[in-house]
């Protein structure tokens, strides 16, 4: 059977929840299209985070990994493209750490594209009436550290040469939205919803396809 790893983070930047792991978390060793789910929660730390992204992917060796995170202020599941090699931190990690201008990996490439059938997920997801798009930046916290600290990882190991991996951000939480006036929300069993047709969309697509006019081809 195979074995898809999701993860998400916990809370950052003095918010009690963070809605990635929310979502995450209730799809714990369920079953999803034949393949066993394994749910972590990562820390929202610099290098920490990755470390334990490393850990968890040795321990169970996935076919797909899937990271997610919180990006308060979008109104739509945004799947993400391309992480980029470099932290610059607008507020300290939950250790205090704030890099500016720092490489995630030192002489890494300047990118990584997600290995996920990024445009064929999002079509699922409106196809089930859930808002989402393709998102072309992961910004530079520690959610583009993890999706381009996972892709340089998948790339450069030969014990995981065809694992595919990407990131997908959700909305805040409505217990959240209602303490930042005017920012959207979306509710936690819409997003675990979205999360599995992502885990869908993954095993059902090896590839990418082109979405024109609302269809996939």
């Amino acid at each position: 059977m195979k074995t898809i790893l999701l993860t998400g983070f916990e809370p950052f930047g003095g918010e009690t929840v963070n809605p990635s792991w929310e979502a995450v978390k209730p799809l714990h060793g369920c079953q999803i299209a034949g393949a066993h789910i394994e749910a972590y929660s990562l820390p929202c730390v610099f290098d920490d985070s990755l470390e334990r992204l490393y850990s968890a992917i040795e321990r169970i060796k996935p076919e797909v990994v899937i990271a997610t995170g919180e990006a308060g202020g979008r109104p739509d599941i945004t799947v993400e493209r391309v992480a980029i090699n470099i932290n610059d931190a607008r507020i300290p990690d939950n250790a205090g750490k704030q890099p500016i201008d720092i490489p995630v990996i030192k002489d890494g490439p300047s990118a990584y594209f997600s290995s996920l059938p990024i445009k064929a997920i999002v079509n699922e997801l409106k196809l089930a009436g859930i808002p989402a798009s393709v998102s072309q930046t992961a910004g530079t916290f520690v959610c583009n550290h993890v999706m381009y600290g996972l892709l340089h990882y998948l790339s450069l190991n030969p014990l995981y040469p065809a694992v595919r991996g990407g990131f997908i951000h959700v909305p805040y939480l409505p217990e959240q939205a209602v303490k930042h006036s005017g920012a959207p929300s979306m509710v936690v069993g819409q997003m675990t919803a979205a999360l599995k047709i992502a885990v869908e969309s993954t095993l059902k697509y090896e590839k990418d396809m082109s979405v024109t006019g609302g269809t996939t081809r």
